[in-house]
């Protein structure tokens, strides 16, 4: 297809993440099509927002048919708060950051010495007591770095210091960790499968671990790193003295860093098995039978950049449709990604807010309607033919 041409019958599929900050993954796909519609009402078009196992996850699930079910659980500070997970069929899509995400601390406050997982642990609990066989374990966006202790604590786990009294919360407590004991985790565990859902495939600790990369996000100083570092090590040590090597081998592996360590525990003490996020999600939302209906696909998120091309939802969706030889289109809010660098990840041209407003500010506050007119740009330039556009305004401010 070549800008301006029009296909037999345009069935257009938006496949697009959340514009962070901005937009759901919903609402993308809601002024998407508004904007494609304006220019060209006859179009054909399916959503399916996306999301690659970080925040956005659950209500991508939902979307899709999923059934919303909330909990009460404990908060990354320890305070009680409502989180949601998505159940269809026996499978249980699960997000660590509604219990544990680093949307749940006030504005400015961080916590990466005593941050927990606790609550995470409490949904995977809540989901196993309504009947999930399967579970989805997205993980992303924590304000954790407890190396999933917290998490497992909430299953039966006991890590305690040498006092045989339970250590504190976070990854700072592990530093007096003397005694691991998985033994009293919850049965059911066993027998279900869990994959652990991840676009971060970092080792526990060293120069790539989650303390080094990710700990300043969460407030973490240089100290502190360095603190977290050591005590996830230590954790790691304690485990194999547990539970033999396999504690050791589990927190070199790819996604044993992902949301402060959540990952080695879901490795580690839950059995789960580690997929890249999006290729997940994409088959929990039913996306090869939506794309098996599409002319053009219009995927996307917030910010297309070099993190873009590692895993998240937009190369994942691009990726599935180049197999297909579906053309695809990105929206996004701003661009940093080269045209060379888009074509190798099998995006056709991407649409970004900041060519209609160069002011970050106004694209963050203005996104629905910026977005409806970029849609409407996509609509003119690869689903009508030039002689039936009608007069309008000018493609460019």
């Amino acid at each position: 297809m070549t800008d301006g041409a029009v296909t037999e019958v345009a069935r257009v599929l938006i496949a697009a993440d959340k514009f962070k900050g901005s937009l759901t993954a919903v609402q993308v796909a809601e002024r998407v099509t508004a904007g494609l519609h304006q220019v060209a009402p006859e179009v054909a078009v399916e959503t399916l927002p996306v999301a690659d196992g970080g925040d956005g996850t659950v209500a991508a699930a939902v979307a899709a048919g999923f059934e919303r079910c909330e909990v009460r659980v404990t908060g990354p500070l320890g305070e009680e708060l409502t989180a949601a997970y998505a159940l269809r069929d026996g499978m249980a899509v699960i997000e660590m950051a509604e219990a544990s995400g680093l949307q749940h601390l006030p504005a400015g406050v961080f916590a990466p010495l005593t941050a927990t997982t606790y609550g995470s642990g409490e949904l995977l609990r809540a989901a196993l007591d309504a009947g999930a066989r399967s579970i989805v374990f997205g993980v992303g966006g924590s304000a954790t770095t407890d190396g999933g202790a917290g998490m497992l604590a909430a299953l039966g786990a006991r890590f305690l210091d040498a006092d045989g009294q339970p250590v504190g919360p976070g990854g700072g407590g592990l530093r007096d960790l003397a005694t691991a004991d998985l033994s009293g985790l919850d049965g059911r565990l066993g027998a279900t499968e869990i994959v652990l859902a991840s676009d971060v495939d970092n080792p526990l600790t060293g120069p790539k671990g989650a303390p080094a990369v990710y700990g300043p996000q969460k407030g973490a100083s240089p100290e502190d790193v360095a603190t977290l570092d050591a005590a996830l090590a230590h954790y790691a040590a304690v485990l194999e003295t547990a539970i033999g090597s396999r504690a050791a081998e589990l927190a070199l592996s790819p996604g044993a860093g992902a949301a402060g360590g959540i990952g080695y525990g879901a490795l580690v003490g839950l059995g789960a098995s580690f997929r890249p996020g999006i290729e997940v999600m994409l088959d929990v939302l039913g996306f090869a039978s939506a794309l098996s209906r599409a002319t053009l696909v219009i995927t996307g998120e917030g910010s297309l950049d070099e993190q873009t091309l590692h895993g998240k939802a937009p190369a994942g969706v691009a990726a599935a449709a180049r197999a297909r030889n579906i053309e695809v289109i990105a929206v996004c809010g701003r661009l940093a990604l080269p045209p060379e660098a888009l074509g190798r990840a099998g995006i056709r041209r991407a649409y970004a807010l900041t060519e209609l407003e160069p002011d970050p500010a106004v694209c963050m506050a203005e996104a629905g309607p910026l977005l409806e007119r970029l849609a409407a740009n996509i609509a003119r330039d690869f689903l009508v033919r030039p002689e039936d556009l009608t007069r309008g305004p000018d493609r460019r401010p």
